[in-house]
């Protein structure tokens, strides 16, 4: 049973699946709640484990407010570049895991979408540069990381350059974010 597992073909988008599923059930709970509100105590550390939690779907918002926590007490550029230098963990892992399976995983599914439209924009010298430049500003924003992260990963992007590119960005969104936070 475990051997036919580890083979089967679509191991990594099922994974995706259900770690979405289990993370939208526990999101809400009081455990979550405590545990979000312990982080901000742990000064610029805390702010280093956020910024590994602000770049998902489900954990960008409480993130957000433990940011603006922070933002109050601490000095913002530094908030920024240890929230930023967490946030690249948490992108990395986000594409790590995109990269290594789940694109290979879902390709077929995207084939068949395929047309004559589609592959003359896949074929423009604008597509090529036009995919990460809009995976880095969605990266960039205060909403989440998962878009621009697979727009990146499509891009043919090496994982160092994702990286710097990725604390760049980040950093740059999260002292907009705390900065916006302390002159409120």
């Amino acid at each position: 049973m475990i051997d036919r597992a580890l083979k089967w073909k679509y191991k990594n988008t099922a994974l995706l699946i259900l770690s979405l599923i289990a993370l939208f059930f526990l999101m809400d709970t009081e455990i979550a709640h405590s545990i979000i509100k312990s982080i901000g105590n742990f000064g610029y550390f805390g702010a280093f484990v956020t910024g590994i939690f602000f770049v998902s779907t489900f954990t960008v918002a409480p993130s957000s407010l433990v940011l603006f926590h922070l933002a109050e007490e601490f000095n913002p550029i530094l908030i920024a570049l240890y929230s930023g230098a967490g946030a690249v963990i948490g992108d990395l892992i986000i594409f790590s895991f995109l990269k290594d399976g789940v694109f290979e995983e879902i390709r077929p599914f995207f084939a068949g979408f395929k047309g004559p439209y589609l592959d003359a924009l896949a074929r423009t010298p604008y597509f090529a540069w036009l995919v990460p430049v809009a995976g880095a500003i969605i990266i960039a924003s205060p909403f989440p990381d998962e878009v621009g992260i697979a727009l990146m990963g499509l891009s043919k992007i090496k994982t160092w350059q994702f990286v710097m590119l990725a604390f760049m960005l980040n950093s740059t969104g999260i002292f907009l974010i705390v900065t916006l936070a302390a002159t409120l």
